[in-house]
C-alpha cells in the first residue's frame, strides 16, 4: 500500500495559527462540544482556525479562505507553511462521514490587522462563538485530546516565529 492509498482515508484539512504583531496566537471557541465523547460541556473547545480542502484547492488558498470563514480576517500574511501531512485518527463514535481521521497542512499567518477586523459571523456556518490572544504553549491543553499531538507539535515547529516577532517589538 503506498502513502497516498493510506492518506486517501484522511480528510484534506488546513489550518492557522494566526499570530499579531506581539506574537500571541489566536484561540477561537468552538460553538460545538465533545459530550458524545464523554467530555464535559466546556472543555476542550478553544482551537485555532482550521476546515477542510476543496478538491482542486490550493493549501494557501485554503488556508486564506477558512481564515476569512471563520474569523473575517483577510489583513494576514503568509509566514510559514508546515512540510508533508500532519495526520490524526478521529476517535470512536466521532465519525466525519467516512473519514478515518484528517490529514493536515498548517499555515502560521500575521495578522496585519486591527483587532476590530475579526469577525466571528462573517459566514453563515458560524465556527466560535468567543476569541481571544493567548500563548502558543497553551494551545495543546485546549485542545480536545485527539488533536493534541498536532497542537504540540505546532506549538514546537512555530515557537522560532513567534519568538522573532517578539525580538521584533
Amino acid at each position: 500500500m503506498t502513502i497516498d492509498e493510506i492518506l486517501s482515508d484522511y480528510r484534506p484539512n488546513v489550518g492557522v495559527v494566526l499570530f499579531n504583531p506581539l506574537g500571541d496566537v489566536f484561540f477561537g471557541r468552538r460553538i460545538g462540544d465533545f459530550t458524545d465523547l464523554g467530555e464535559d460541556k466546556d472543555a476542550f473547545r478553544w482551537q485555532f482556525p482550521q476546515g477542510g480542502v476543496d478538491e482542486k484547492e490550493d493549501i494557501v488558498e485554503a488556508a486564506f479562505r477558512e481564515l476569512k470563514e471563520e474569523t473575517g480576517v483577510s489583513s494576514a500574511r503568509l509566514l510559514a507553511l508546515t512540510p508533508g501531512w500532519l495526520v490524526y485518527d478521529f476517535p470512536k463514535g466521532y465519525k466525519k462521514k467516512n473519514w478515518r481521521g484528517q490529514r493536515q497542512k498548517w499555515a502560521a499567518m500575521l495578522f496585519e490587522g486591527a483587532d476590530a477586523e475579526i469577525d466571528l459571523e462573517a459566514d453563515d456556518h458560524q465556527e466560535f462563538d468567543q476569541w481571544r490572544w493567548g500563548e502558543l504553549e497553551e494551545a495543546p491543553s485546549l485542545i480536545v485530546p485527539f488533536k493534541r499531538k498536532i497542537y504540540q507539535e505546532l506549538a514546537t515547529a512555530f515557537a522560532p516565529l513567534r519568538d522573532f516577532l517578539r525580538a521584533r517589538r
